[in-house]
């Protein structure tokens, strides 16, 4: 049998799936999860003109949660316009 290749990423989902790290979901709560995929899904560009300042400091506050600065402003637009 031919042996397949996993990257890092791969690897770590092989073997959370082996410490039953995963349950199998019913159908309502797939599709929520669908939904909520679904629903950060990017589809639109967007440009605006903004303060410099602004923006460093918003890099600042991406870069200690670890993520891309422009996600972080993708997630915080998603979450304003979730609350309307």
């Amino acid at each position: 049998m031919r042996s397949i290749k996993l990257d890092a990423g791969e690897k770590e989902i092989l073997e959370a799936i082996e410490r039953d790290e995963f349950v199998a979901v019913s159908g309502r709560e797939l599709r929520a999860v669908a939904d909520a995929v679904a629903a950060r899904k990017k589809d639109m560009t967007l440009t605006i003109r903004v303060n410099s300042k602004d923006i460093n400091r918003i890099k600042k506050l991406a870069h200690t949660r670890g993520i891309p600065y422009q996600s972080y402003l993708s997630e915080v637009i998603h979450r304003v316009a979730a609350a309307v």
